[in-house]
């Protein structure tokens, strides 16, 4: 088990390093988010608009799930080069430990890109984010692995195609929207400022969707890698 994680974090710390080298879908996210963010305070306009804060968690949560497309995409894509996947394929490492490596460092960029985001949505959106920031941040994470437990397999299922920057937004959003509408309902009430109360069933339901889709992800990246 020891060694399923070290090598689970070899893959992961290896996909960090070489994102982090870069920067290419880090610097797109990032500016996209910022972009979308100012747009829609020209649209939505929270000055003459106080109840923004009821819709602020789906226009979060919109922007998220964009952003992270752009992320999840170069999850397998960057292995195209030099038959690199082959080679994955072909090394000793166990298919769930190349794919849970992947998923931690998707979601680690993506849970940066969004902690990155709240100061900027707080100051267009004239939200106060920090006082439940604690229960925010594990929704954030929650949120941010399903979106890397789904796109990551679906980024393995695209990787060849040439149209991977089309199919991949068009497979992941339809399958990770229980786990969306799960992280909109929590996001908008922690803004809003009150307790979970009966909406921990929404978190339920976040935590399941995760635990699901990590599993299946594990199971189905050999036979999609060998397909």
């Amino acid at each position: 088990m020891i060694r399923f994680f070290r090598q689970t974090w070899t893959i992961a710390a290896k996909d960090l390093r070489t994102e982090l080298r870069n920067k290419e879908a880090l610097n797109a996210a990032l500016a996209f988010t910022v972009v979308i963010l100012l747009l829609m305070s020209f649209a939505f306009d929270p000055v003459s608009n106080p109840d923004i804060r009821d819709t602020a968690g789906g226009l979060l949560w919109i922007v998220y799930l964009f952003a992270g497309v752009l992320i999840l995409n170069r999850s397998f894509a960057r292995e195209t080069a030099g038959d690199c996947i082959e080679a994955l394929v072909a090394s000793p490492l166990p298919p769930g430990a190349l794919y849970l490596g992947k998923v931690v460092s998707n979601c680690l960029l993506l849970v940066g890109i969004e902690v990155l985001a709240l100061p900027i949505f707080g100051i267009f959106y004239n939200v106060d984010w920090t006082s439940s920031f604690g229960t925010l941040f594990i929704v954030l994470f929650l949120g941010s692995w399903a979106l890397a437990a789904v796109g990551t397999i679906f980024s393995a299922v695209t990787a060849n195609n040439h149209l991977r920057e089309l199919m991949l937004p068009l497979l992941v959003i339809p399958i990770t929207l229980p786990a969306m509408m799960a992280c909109v309902q929590l996001t908008s009430i922690l803004l809003i400022g009150e307790p979970l109360g009966d909406s921990i069933a929404w978190l339920k339901l976040l935590l399941g969707f995760d635990i699901i889709f990590t599993l299946l992800g594990a199971v189905l990246l050999e036979p999609v890698l060998l397909s």
